[in-house]
């Protein structure tokens, strides 16, 4: 069997200004996700690792090493903190770079759960690698991406809810973004520098849209009958037609008293 790529890119050329993305059946009978580059393309599992590795016998090396630490702890609570040496560093970060990938093609395939899950995963390794390293080099190295993966986090989250119309919900997962970003720049003293603003003001400004669009949506909600019946009546008595107005008063007065029955039979 070739190994030549020719074959799998041809017909599927790399666009510099976007991102280039499919899912393909597996081999396996599995689907991939695969992410096209200038020179080639990347391919990825749909679960666990994107390269299907499990690094000593973990689904990734986070697992790995937050069982080591777990273990570390337990067998010695007085002993020193555990602690990620650079070449741990170095792991957790090429890792990291995977999920970033495949995240970013789940978010362009508008498949917002499993685009929730991956970026969900790489903020909990930025905790975990601040917690646990006291090289502010490497805490730095992660941690700067902390504002990005937590917007997101919440476009990927947000989305969904949006699109089935619960606004509510959608709000307070925005809100919960703003304010997570808005301590990490409390954080890092950068509330009047560029890094994370940029996300920080597009979370902002999606708020402001989905409580519009939330309101638009509360006003072509179809009036109640008597609503609309009170709204002709006014106009009916604007236009001294009374007797149209009087016809209407009744059709008012009809339904309120069918409302009441309605009221009085569940209650037995």
């Amino acid at each position: 069997m070739s190994k030549d790529l020719s074959k799998i890119l041809e017909g599927w050329d790399y666009q510099p200004d976007d991102v280039t993305v499919r899912l393909i059946d597996g081999d396996d009978g599995t689907k991939k996700v695969q992410l096209r580059l200038d020179l080639g393309v990347l391919q990825m599992e749909m679960d666990g690792r994107p390269d299907r590795q499990t690094p000593g016998d973990c689904p990734s090396w986070l697992d790995y090493y937050e069982q080591k630490q777990q273990a570390h702890d337990a067998a010695g609570p007085d002993s020193a903190a555990f602690e990620l040496k650079e070449e741990d560093c170095l792991r957790l970060w090429h890792e990291g770079v995977q999920y970033y990938h495949r995240y970013l093609s789940f978010w362009h395939l508008k498949i917002y759960d499993l685009c929730a899950r991956d970026t969900a995963r790489n903020l909990r390794l930025f905790a975990f690698v601040g917690a646990h390293t006291d090289n502010d080099r490497h805490r730095l190295q992660f941690d700067q991406w902390r504002p990005y993966v937590t917007m997101m986090n919440v476009r990927a989250v947000a989305t969904p809810l949006i699109d089935e119309a619960r606004y509510d919900e959608a709000l307070r997962v925005i809100e919960s973004g703003i304010e997570a970003i808005r301590s990490f720049l409390d954080e890092y003293d950068q509330t009047d520098s560029e890094g994370g603003r940029g996300e920080l003001a597009g979370l902002e400004r999606w708020h402001v849209e989905v409580l519009a669009e939330k309101a638009g949506a509360a006003d072509a909600r179809p009036k109640p009958p008597e609503a609309v019946l009170r709204e002709k009546l006014q106009e009916a008595i604007d236009a001294e037609e009374f007797e149209q107005a009087a016809q209407l008063r009744d059709e008012i007065r009809r339904i309120k008293a069918e409302g009441k029955g309605k009221e009085t039979d569940e209650g037995t």
